[in-house]
């Protein structure tokens, strides 16, 4: 591992979010890249200190950001 620059957190997202091919996991540029999206996407939702949807079935009544277990 660590001749071929990787480290045990690499090898720990590979395992999380890798595609089963066989005996291997692998986790490609493009996946990577959508990971990368949404790390971005999950920041913007700590900064605001969570979300909530409210949804019934299929439809998205509304949303709002999380402020606590009182909503």
């Amino acid at each position: 591992m660590s001749q071929r620059g990787i480290n045990k957190d690499m090898v720990q997202l590979v395992m999380e979010y890798g595609e089963q091919q066989g005996d291997k996991l692998i986790l490609n540029r493009k996946a990577a890249e959508r990971l990368m999206h949404a790390a971005r996407t999950l920041a913007k939702i700590l900064d605001k200190g969570g979300l909530v949807v409210v949804a019934a079935g299929e439809s998205q009544l509304t949303t709002y950001n999380y402020e606590g277990r009182s909503h």
